[in-house]
């Protein structure tokens, strides 16, 4: 008979990684990523702080696992959003994606905060590790809906003069090989509808578009409307950002 005992400590080891995890984002949601400290974690879980740093040798190790977690997590979201929608109806995938990523921003302020808020103090992304890899994958679901929408997609966007040398050479590593038939100027298109999404998600979480707009969720629609036509997709959209159950046809 197999020994139950590995596998027991297998399970209780990941148990006590994912309650660090959950603590550690308590702490960040309540005081800011630079005030995390593997020993106050230690002592909410009734650890020593020798025994903690079995699981992570540095407070730097344990930001990138949380990093990686909610990007990995952010493009579970993103892609499952994009299926809703049939494969050739990229504006139908493009307002699904862009919906979901709102709603889990504001969900999750602090995981959003956490990958795209201020830089962490004295902490650096390790390139080309967990956290970068995740980070290309969410990424990787605006891409999948361009390469379907590119062949009409405006042709102001096919015009402008992006080269290969213009992008992270391990960024475009992933996009050689996961969509070789893709342009520089439909990658660039990619990385500026994800740009004009966050930045509306980023002004709404941090608070700063309640002073002049009753209504954040009608104005991020409008862009999202505005994408699918420079896309050159058509979409149908049964519910609109204020609970309008007439259909929004593009």
């Amino acid at each position: 008979m197999e020994d139950p005992t590995p596998r027991r400590r297998d399970r209780l080891r990941a148990e006590t990684v994912q309650e660090i995890k959950t603590i550690a984002l308590k702490h960040m949601a309540a005081g800011g990523a630079a005030t995390l400290s593997l020993r106050a974690i230690a002592r909410e879980m009734g650890m020593t702080a020798g025994a903690l740093y079995s699981y992570y040798d540095t407070r730097d190790d344990l930001i990138t696992a949380l990093i990686a977690d909610v990007y990995s997590i952010l493009a579970e979201v993103l892609d499952a959003a994009r299926t809703t929608r049939p494969a050739e109806d990229p504006g139908g995938q493009l307002l699904a994606v862009g919906l979901a990523y709102r709603q889990w921003a504001i969900n999750n302020p602090g995981e959003f905060q956490l990958v795209y808020g201020d830089p962490i103090p004295g902490y650096q992304v390790p390139q080309g590790g967990a956290a970068s890899f995740a980070e290309r994958q969410a990424c990787g679901v605006l891409l999948k809906i361009v390469a379907v929408a590119w062949p009409r997609a405006d042709l102001g966007w096919a015009a402008d003069d992006y080269q290969w040398s213009d992008f992270e050479p391990g960024f475009l590593s992933m996009v050689r090989e996961r969509f070789p038939e893709l342009p520089p100027s439909a990658v660039a298109l990619s990385l500026r509808i994800w740009g004009r999404l966050h930045g509306l998600i980023a002004l709404e979480v941090y608070g700063h578009l309640r002073p002049q707009v009753l209504n954040p969720a009608k104005l991020y629609h409008a862009e999202l409307l505005d994408l699918t036509r420079a896309l050159g997709a058509s979409a149908t959209l049964n519910n609109g950002p204020a609970g309008d159950p007439r259909a929004r046809e593009l």
